[in-house]
């Protein structure tokens, strides 16, 4: 039995659930989140709580049992709390600006890089080298930081280039001289 799908998703009060066949709609104070679950698995809304079964231990099922709750538990703690993403931008000259729902990045390139940010997430930049990527989606919002963090990977001799608050860049010993 999976450990994480055989734990009940809670279902926090301002929180609006519904569920029809396995399309679930999850509504909160920062806003509204619709997915698709799989068809085979048995989702059921009891009180303030949210229970995901399989139908069998076939493998397909026993992998999807912990997905489905998770993909669940995201789509909750995404109306209430929200998620938020870091990153940090180092070289020399390498800044950002948040425009609108454009940010604008100046990562040594010829030109400035104008990314468009989708609907639904939000841009703060702190001291140009500090971007801040908020939105209640989980997965959209790692897609979108990714994104960004693909403009200029970090590069491993000087670091240099966009990179997750959290992360660490494994540096390289440059070449030696006789």
């Amino acid at each position: 039995m999976s450990r994480i799908g055989k734990r009940p998703v809670e279902i926090p009060s301002g929180v609006e659930v519904k569920l029809s066949s396995n399309h679930l709609t999850v509504k909160g104070p920062k806003g509204s989140l619709s997915r698709e679950l799989h068809p085979k698995m048995i989702i059921r809304h009891e009180d303030k709580t949210i229970i995901v079964e399989r139908p069998s231990d076939h493998r397909l099922y026993r992998s999807l049992h912990g997905l489905t709750r998770t993909l669940i538990s995201n789509m909750v703690q995404g109306v209430t709390a929200g998620y938020e993403r870091v990153l940090e931008i180092n070289g020399v000259g390498y800044k950002a600006e948040a425009k609108g729902a454009i940010l604008v990045l100046n990562m040594g390139y010829s030109h400035p890089v104008n990314f468009e940010l989708p609907k639904g997430i939000q841009a703060a930049v702190e001291k140009q080298t500090v971007i801040k990527l908020s939105g209640i989606d989980k997965e959209l919002l790692g897609q979108v930081a990714a994104n960004v963090r693909a403009v200029r990977k970090p590069e491993p001799y000087k670091g240099k280039g966009i990179k997750y608050a959290e992360e660490t860049i494994l540096r390289k010993e440059g070449k030696k001289g006789k």
